[in-house]
């Protein structure tokens, strides 16, 4: 962990997180799927990806691509994949839901937060279409989020700087 910052890249295959590793990366976000987001990964990626690396690895748990508002056959599956991820070998998970009107689902993300322990969880780049960052991020913080994945709700992190700043005075 370099000036205090640990370095974490966001990998789809086992190659991807190899060199990721060797690069400096303190820590892998598994997906698969990156041009629609990222959704959730085969279990046999996390595996050989376990198998090759030695940083932890935290899992997105997202059943598709698109919004971040998920049927109850959709929260099944997130809790599922939860469990199968966790039996192998996680080190930590990466989802978030959100309501119509742009709200963190609370009574979702509580649920999947409880399936998720004893692991860490970060809410992922959901919280960059929330209606509220303010509101979105005391809410994480009150329902036991880590950590959020965000661009300051801009178009890149060096573009949303000035929020992200303001985030993490707010934390």
């Amino acid at each position: 962990m370099a000036n205090g910052f640990l370095m974490e890249v966001c990998v789809d295959s086992v190659e991807s997180a190899i060199n990721a590793e060797r690069g400096g990366a303190g820590r892998l976000e598994l997906c698969a799927n990156l041009m629609e987001g990222g959704t959730t990964p085969s279990i046999g990626l996390l595996q050989v990806v376990k198998q090759c690396t030695r940083i932890p690895i935290f899992v997105m748990i997202r059943p598709r691509g698109g919004d971040f508002l998920y049927s109850e056959r959709e929260t099944e599956v997130m809790k599922a994949d939860i469990q199968l991820v966790k039996q192998y070998g996680a080190d930590g998970l990466v989802f978030g839901a959100l309501t119509e009107d742009g709200y963190v689902d609370t009574e979702l993300c509580t649920a999947l937060l409880a399936a998720s322990r004893p692991l860490p969880v970060t809410f992922h780049r959901a919280f960059d279409m929330v209606y509220d960052p303010v509101t979105a991020m005391e809410t994480l913080i009150s329902i036991g989020f880590e950590r959020v994945l965000t661009s300051g709700c801009d178009s890149s992190a060096l573009e949303g700087l000035p929020l992200i700043k303001r985030l993490i005075e707010q934390a």
